[in-house]
């Protein structure tokens, strides 16, 4: 299924006299003189691959080993050596150690939360959830921050005939199956949702949304966009709340995305040779990365790739939320199709002459605690964890921030959401205090964090 969200109405399309006069602003979105000459000097991406490890990851079995802490600190994983000298991962990432040079790593993140989904919404748009540590969180009101792919929509509006924003394979829930907040365009409203693309990634993954039937000539497709066209405007009258002209404008890019040939191929992975599909890997998170790289080379603003949950996830410990038996799902789930797919995605962006204005991130709402518990694993923890940066606008090579000796703990380097998400926007070209209207039409920024200035080009 594949669920369809658009923007909505763009603020402008030019500066205006009106605009220009306008007090305290310089055209659309509340950009200030000086924000807007900023903007204009900083090394802009022209778009960005969130990678979200649903469950969160341990630092120290990824980013931050911690050699010399005792056993169950460290756990049985030992650090191995980068390409950057004195800059040492975790061993069972040793494709990324190879292209350390390319990444910027932060080593003190924090939410201060370690429930999966008021953590999640945290990370995702940058606010943090009320009240925090609320496990089965739903969305909704005060909780109605637009993620950050709706932000960029609002603020890019859509490129053609491809949406600006794209999640996929499908959205981030919980085991009983509770829809984490954090993840539409909140009090932006519907029509500013990024896209839901829900698909099950695999060794043949196709879109069969966005592939056309050889059978099926232009001009049945015509057909039946008229037909459908016929049917809304027939119950126009009945709709008292423009769902069906929201609708409407949702299915026409549809079928533009349908008739264009650069739009509907970037949903197909069957153009990929198969030497390409391979060094991603075929593992669903493999084939999801790759998607992510064809939908901005088309065009996308922003892409978030959510680790797939499938029907088959172990209830006690699914994805990366391993409260049993970690070193185990470590070494045969988790981190082998991550180090092929994070790498294969830098080299092919390098290879392309994509990377430097593709900016990438791999993240996740909280991690693990500092030493196992008697199940051999690790529990939640938003005290501290790590996160990984690539690209446009990020300075290769370099860790920020460190943990104390267990990994528990922020020492130095402290980096929060809102942070996180003021460098994201300073690396696609806006400045942090970049204002956006809410529903009441009220100006707000888009970020009250701070641009992590040491990582940043």
């Amino acid at each position: 299924m594949l669920t369809l969200r658009t923007r909505g109405p763009r603020l402008c399309d030019a500066l205006t006299r009106r605009e220009m006069l306008h007090v305290g602003s310089l055209g659309a979105l509340g950009l200030t003189l000086p924000n807007l000459l900023r903007a204009q000097g900083a090394k802009r991406a022209r778009s960005c691959i969130a990678m979200f490890l649903m469950g969160g990851p341990p630092q120290h079995e990824t980013w931050d080993p911690k050699p010399d802490a005792t056993a169950d600190v460290r756990g049985p994983f030992g650090p191995i050596a980068t390409s950057v000298p004195g800059i040492q991962v975790c061993e069972i990432l040793p494709r990324l150690a190879q292209r350390m040079d390319k990444l910027a790593i932060l080593r003190a993140v924090s939410t201060g939360d370690s429930a999966h989904s008021s953590s999640g919404y945290y990370m995702m748009t940058g606010k943090p959830h009320q009240p925090m540590n609320f496990e089965n969180a739903n969305p909704g009101t005060p909780n109605n921050w637009p993620t950050l792919g709706a932000m960029v929509q609002r603020l890019r509006g859509n490129a053609g005939s491809v949406p600006a924003a794209v999640r996929l394979p499908h959205r981030i829930f919980n085991t009983d199956g509770s829809v984490w907040p954090g993840q539409d365009a909140g009090f932006l409203g519907t029509t500013a949702d990024p896209w839901l693309l829900n698909c099950v990634p695999g060794p043949n993954m196709r879109v069969s949304e966005f592939s056309l039937s050889a059978d099926l000539p232009s001009g049945r497709l015509e057909d039946r966009r008229r037909l459908l066209g016929a049917v809304n405007h027939s119950i126009d009258a009945a709709d008292r709340f423009g769902q069906l002209q929201r609708y409407d404008r949702q299915t026409q890019q549809a079928f533009d995305m349908l008739r264009s040939a650069r739009a509907g191929h970037a949903f197909d992975l069957e153009r990929e040779p198969v030497g390409v599909r391979d060094r991603y890997g075929r593992s669903p998170f493999g084939q999801s990365v790759l998607l992510s790289r064809r939908l901005v080379e088309a065009g996308v603003s922003l892409v978030q790739v959510n680790w797939y949950r499938g029907p088959d996830e172990p209830s006690d410990n699914p994805c990366w939320d391993s409260h049993t038996n970690e070193p185990e799902r470590l070494r045969n789930v988790l981190a082998p199709p991550t180090d092929q797919a994070f790498s294969a995605l830098l080299d092919d962006l390098a290879q392309r002459g994509m990377l430097d204005d593709t900016l990438v991130v791999c993240m996740a709402e909280f991690g693990r605690t500092p030493r196992y518990n008697n199940r051999r694993g690790r529990d939640h923890w938003g005290p501290v964890f790590s996160v990984a940066l690539a690209g446009g606008g990020i300075r290769g090579g370099i860790t920020h921030g460190a943990s104390d000796h267990l990994g528990a703990q922020p020492r130095d380097g402290r980096v929060s959401p809102e942070d996180l998400t003021a460098t994201i926007f300073h690396c696609l070209g806006y400045s942090p205090d970049t204002e956006i209207l809410d529903s009441l039409s009220r100006p707000i920024p888009v970020s009250r964090g701070q641009v992590i200035r040491q990582i940043v080009a």
